[in-house]
């Protein structure tokens, strides 16, 4: 299954965390512990496409890729925000797209499929999105 995220309404470049401002906050995947295809928080969009496996288990349906996260039963895809500078990437935000929300779109390991996922990257507070990524800020849709 391709997974495509559309984010739309990034935040911006800057952020202002506890311990002082960021000047150059930026999004993208997390695969395994590293983020990775950033995407400046001032950008008018941004898309990742993620390849995942779908599998048949006695429980339903179980997902597998290098950005997949979580165990069996909850697992999920991280936008990771950070600051990046001469030390790198310094994560401060992450928001859990969860796999199990897109069951409803694939049939059970059926390959070949694409689902879109868009959502909008700021939320109520003006901050990048966090936390579980839900309705009306998260729309899934079958391509």
């Amino acid at each position: 299954m391709l997974l495509e995220i559309r984010g739309h309404n990034l935040p911006g470049r800057t952020w202002h965390l506890d311990d002082g401002p960021c000047h150059n906050v930026h999004v993208g995947i997390q695969r395994g512990k590293h983020p990775v295809d950033l995407v400046p928080g001032d950008s008018e969009s941004a898309v990742w496409k993620i390849e995942i496996e779908l599998l048949d288990v006695d429980a339903g349906l179980d997902f597998r890729g290098d950005a997949v996260q979580g165990r069996r039963g909850a697992r999920f895809v991280y936008l990771t925000w950070g600051d990046v500078g001469g030390d790198g990437f310094t994560m401060f935000r992450r928001a859990k797209l969860m796999l199990d929300d897109l069951v409803p779109l694939v049939a059970s390991g059926r390959t070949g499929q694409h689902v879109i996922a868009t959502v909008d990257l700021t939320d109520e507070c003006g901050g990048p999105r966090c936390a579980r990524l839900a309705a009306p800020a998260l729309q899934l849709r079958n391509r």
